[in-house]
C-alpha cells in the first residue's frame, strides 16, 4: 500500500488534539487527526456531569502544577479563556458559571465535541477514528507512523495528543510518553492527580457511619511544600467507603504524596470551642452531641465525640476538653494510604518535560517537526475547568506553527 503524505499527522482526537487540528488546516496544511477510540472527546462528552466545565474565568499558570508551571504562561496567553468563550458564544452554545468561576453548558457536553469537529472539517481536517498508531519513526526530516489499519502515513509534523493514563477504561494508555522517550525527550514522573484518597480498613471502619456524607471543609497538606507554602482549598468535602473525595480533596490530591498526611477544617470560619462554651453556660444540660451537632452534622458530630472519647451533658466537660474538639473538627489530621489511581483519576501529574519544549510552539528543538500538547505535557491544571483551557491553549499554540 503506498504510504499517505500529509503535512500534520496529529494522534489523539481529544481537545488538545481537535483543537490544534481546526487551527493547522486553517493554515492551509493538510491534516489527518487519528484516535483508537470509537468516538472524539470521549473525556468532554462525560466530563462535569455531561455538561463539560469548558473553562474557568480566572486561569493562569498559578492555578497549574509542574517541573515548571510558568511554562504554561505563554500559550494561556496568547489564547485564553474568553478567546475559547467567544468560540463558544459563536456556536451558539449556552453556558453559565458555577463557583469559582468554573463554566459549564447549559445542555449537554456533546455540544463542545460537536463544536470542535465541525470547526475541524470546516478547516479540511480529515479525522480518522477506530485507528491505533502501531509504530512511529524518523523519516528524513518527517516521519512515517504504521496505522492499524494497515496503512502508512508520512508526515512533517507530528503532534502528540493522546493525553495521560487517567481513566484506562476509556482507552488512556501511555503512548505518548513512550514515543516522547522514543525520540529522546525526557519525561517526569507521572501519577494520578484529582484523585480520591483511600485509608487503612481500621480508620475505614472507625468511619463508616459517615460514607455518603458531605460538607464544606477547608483541606491543606500537613506538611509545607518545597515552596515553603501550604496549598489550601476550600470546597465540599465526601466521605466514601473508601475514604475521601470531593472537589477538596480532589484539589489537594494533586499535591499529596504517600506517607504525608492533611489536615480538614470540617467547620471552616467556625469558633467550635466558643460555640460549645457559649452553648454549655446556656444550657450546661445539653448533651455533647447535640451541641456538636449543631456546628457539623449530626452523624458527624457522634463521629467526632466517639472519636476522642468524649460523652454526657456540656456540664461535665471541661474547657481542655472543649478546646481538643475544636481542633478534632477543625484541624482533623489523617494520613491516607494511598488514592484510587488512574482508575478514577481525571488527570494525570507529569508528563514530558517542559524543558523539552518551547512554551510559545509546544515543539521540541532536539526533534524538528515533534510536538507535544494538553495533557501529555508535563503541566496539571486544578479541578474546575483548568485541563480544559490548557487544552485548548497548548492545542493553539501548536496549530499556528505545526
Amino acid at each position: 500500500m503506498k504510504p499517505q503524505t500529509v503535512d500534520v499527522l496529529i494522534v489523539g482526537a481529544g481537545a488538545a488534539g481537535m483543537m490544534c487540528a481546526a487551527e493547522a488546516a486553517r493554515r492551509g496544511r493538510s491534516v489527518l487527526i487519528v484516535d483508537h477510540a470509537r468516538n472524539p472527546g470521549e473525556k468532554i462528552r462525560i466530563s462535569g456531569g455531561g455538561r463539560c466545565n469548558f473553562t474557568n474565568l480566572g486561569t493562569t499558570a498559578a492555578n497549574f502544577l509542574g517541573e515548571n508551571p510558568r511554562f504554561a504562561t505563554s500559550a494561556l496567553k496568547r489564547f485564553t479563556q474568553h478567546d475559547f468563550i467567544k468560540r463558544v458564544d459563536r456556536a451558539g452554545i449556552a453556558w453559565h458559571e458555577k463557583t469559582l468561576g468554573q463554566l459549564f453548558c447549559d445542555d449537554s457536553a456533546r455540544q463542545i465535541v460537536r463544536m470542535l469537529t465541525d470547526d475541524m472539517r470546516s478547516a479540511g481536517a480529515v479525522l480518522k477514528m477506530g485507528t491505533g498508531v502501531e509504530r512511529v519513526t524518523r523519516d528524513g526530516e518527517g516521519f512515517e507512523a504504521a496505522l492499524s489499519d494497515g496503512s502508512v502515513v508520512r508526515c512533517a509534523s507530528l503532534v502528540l495528543a493522546t493525553g495521560g493514563k487517567s481513566i484506562p477504561k476509556m482507552g488512556a494508555t501511555g503512548w505518548a510518553y513512550d514515543t516522547a522517550r522514543q525520540f529522546g525527550l525526557r519525561v517526569t514522573e507521572t501519577r494520578p492527580a484529582l484523585v480520591p484518597l483511600t485509608f487503612e480498613p481500621g480508620l475505614l471502619e472507625k468511619l463508616a457511619p459517615l460514607s455518603g456524607l458531605s460538607v464544606e471543609a477547608e483541606v491543606r497538606t500537613a506538611s509545607t511544600s518545597p515552596k515553603g507554602d501550604r496549598p489550601t482549598f476550600k470546597e465540599g468535602l465526601l466521605f466514601t467507603h473508601r475514604g475521601l473525595s470531593g472537589p477538596s480533596i480532589l484539589q489537594i490530591s494533586s499535591y499529596w504524596r504517600e506517607g504525608e498526611a492533611i489536615t480538614a477544617a470540617l467547620a471552616p470560619g467556625e469558633d467550635v470551642y466558643a460555640r460549645l462554651k457559649a452553648a454549655k453556660e446556656e444550657n450546661g444540660k445539653q448533651m455533647l452531641h447535640t451541641a456538636l451537632g449543631h456546628i457539623v452534622p449530626r452523624r458527624l458530630a457522634e463521629s467526632i465525640a466517639e472519636r476522642e472519647g468524649v460523652k454526657g451533658k456540656l456540664a461535665e466537660i471541661g474547657d481542655k476538653t472543649l478546646r481538643r474538639l475544636d481542633e478534632a473538627v477543625n484541624a482533623w489530621t489523617v494520613k491516607p494510604v494511598g488514592s484510587e489511581g488512574y482508575r478514577t483519576a481525571e488527570v494525570t501529574l507529569g508528563g514530558v518535560a517542559t524543558d523539552q519544549l518551547e512554551q510559545q510552539t509546544m515543539a521540541a528543538p532536539a526533534v524538528p517537526g515533534l510536538f507535544v500538547i494538553g495533557e501529555a505535557v508535563d503541566i496539571t491544571g486544578w479541578l474546575g475547568g483548568y485541563n480544559f483551557q490548557w487544552a485548548w491553549s497548548s492545542g493553539w499554540a501548536a496549530g499556528q506553527v505545526c
